[in-house]
């Protein structure tokens, strides 16, 4: 089969160029503008090009400085955009990027139809939430690629569905890391579409031989490695995000004790090379040098998590399942219809299987037919750095914010922070902070002292 040529926009740190190595799709080019996410794809990829600014892509496609890929894939920020403001939009640099993504697609699409080619591909991954958003953001997304004049807006978006429109057909569903071998809930939303000769429902939804949802496993959340006393709060944590490096201790995981690790008898976050862990990376891909612990926290937690972009890439290019398909016949189905017009017709296909009658049953759950569960044992690395652990201090500050706040803490986690809290009083506390405060003083005393000499040496040897 011919490989698949990609363009990424927003690429961050390129989950998609990890996950779909090997398996039939190159790289045209990339699209990043923030500095860490950009030298680590300059190191990792230094043949691919970074475009840069994604609000130039679209003249750059049409002026035909750049390759038109058969599919193009991204995770932008999805404020709203009204369609009737979408024109004008398009004229502003500072226009909504996911306007301006869709604006690319269309770019793209017509040259390749001037040069004979196949509608693009789309790939997009998003939060969850942005199904929820009151400004309905995602309908006007999904209606500018089906090609609507006007906005579908439903009360409620499902959780999964298809849309067959006048220019495109999409299929969404949400899907969770966590039943894709890493120990990670990590709840997103992926959207696929093309054109009228593709059906992307075929690749992301599953026939199904079930109707029951599979229990995430219970291990015992106690172990040794490497001679290393480990304790963990839950099987499997809350989903990574990008300011876990720099307020890790005001989000909630920081109650349920999901993204902390006791090691040896004290308290610590996850280290950078464990959330690479969680999220399927190679072991230290975002190790460059001189990268510190916030760059790699951030670039990693506003990545996606590399199996569920694997399986979804294996399923577009060799696995889709041709006897999922839906047509006109089927607007009533079971009461899923979403609001139609101009000639569309979309579903709503959440909430469990989905029965399309003849014994057929699609899978549109979060879960897929094969689930994997992950071990938490598999992520810890016992070589944590010592800032990496929380302080007496630190550990009373989250029981203050949790009696401040009146907020439900786990119920062992508690019990671990007081007694980390206790072990040192606040006189023994502030007196350390004192004698380490005396020994900075020193320090900096003693190197103004050296650096006066080197400085007089320097004198002495020009001078003779």
């Amino acid at each position: 089969m011919r490989e698949i040529k990609v363009g990424s926009i927003c690429s961050g740190i390129e989950a998609a160029s990890v996950a779909w190595k090997d398996i039939g799709y190159t790289f045209n080019w990339f699209s990043e503008i923030n500095e860490f996410p950009s030298k680590l794809l300059k190191f990792k990829y230094p043949n691919i090009p970074n475009l840069g600014d994604m609000c130039e892509i679209s003249s750059k496609i049409r002026l035909g400085l750049v390759d038109v890929p058969d599919l193009i894939c991204g995770g932008t920020p999805c404020q709203a955009f009204s369609l009737a403001g979408w024109k004008k939009g398009l004229d502003d640099d500072r226009g909504n990027l996911t306007l301006k993504f869709v604006d690319i697609i269309e770019e793209n699409d017509a040259v390749r139809e001037r040069n004979g080619c196949s509608a693009t591909k789309v790939f997009w991954e998003n939060v969850e939430g942005v199904l929820n958003d009151k400004t309905n953001a995602f309908g006007c997304f999904v209606s500018s690629l089906a090609g609507l004049k006007d906005e579908l807006s439903p009360s409620k978006w499902p959780t999964a569905g298809i849309i067959h429109g006048s220019k495109r057909n999409i299929a969404w569903r949400v899907l969770d890391a966590k039943y894709f071998g890493l120990p990670h809930q990590r709840r997103r939303l992926y959207v696929l579409a093309g054109g009228k000769d593709f059906f992307p429902e075929q690749a992301l939804f599953e026939s199904s031989s079930k109707n029951d949802f599979t229990s995430y496993p219970n291990s015992s959340l106690v172990f040794n490695k490497d001679g290393h006393s480990i304790e963990v709060f839950r099987n499997y944590t809350d989903c990574l995000y990008s300011a876990y490096g720099t307020k890790w201790n005001g989000n909630a995981a920081a109650y349920n004790g999901s993204l902390f690790v006791v090691q040896n008898g004290r308290l610590r976050r996850l280290t950078p090379l464990e959330c690479e862990r969680l999220m399927g990376f190679p072991d230290n891909y975002t190790n460059l040098a001189g990268a510190k612990p916030t760059n790699r926290y951030q670039a990693v937690g506003n990545s996606w998590a590399v199996p569920v972009v694997r399986w979804i890439g294996e399923r577009i290019i060799n696995k889709s399942d041709d006897s999922i398909r839906f047509d006109e016949s089927q607007f009533g189905l079971l009461g899923r219809q979403i609001v139609t017009k101009e000639g569309c017709f979309a579903l709503d296909l959440s909430n469990g299987p989905v029965h399309l009658g003849d014994g057929v049953i699609i899978n549109c759950s979060e879960q897929p037919e094969l689930v994997q569960c992950g071990n938490i044992f598999d992520v810890i690395d016992v070589n944590a750095e010592e800032n990496f652990y929380i302080t007496p201090t630190g550990c009373k500050g989250i029981l203050r914010r949790r009696d401040e706040r009146q907020l439900t803490i786990n119920s062992r986690l508690e019990s671990v922070l007081q007694s980390i809290s206790s072990m040192w009083s606040d006189e023994k506390i502030e007196s350390l902070s004192r004698k380490q405060t005396r020994g900075r003083f020193s320090q900096n005393i003693e190197r103004e002292r050296a650096e006066k000499e080197s400085s007089y040496s320097l004198f002495d040897m020009v001078s003779i």
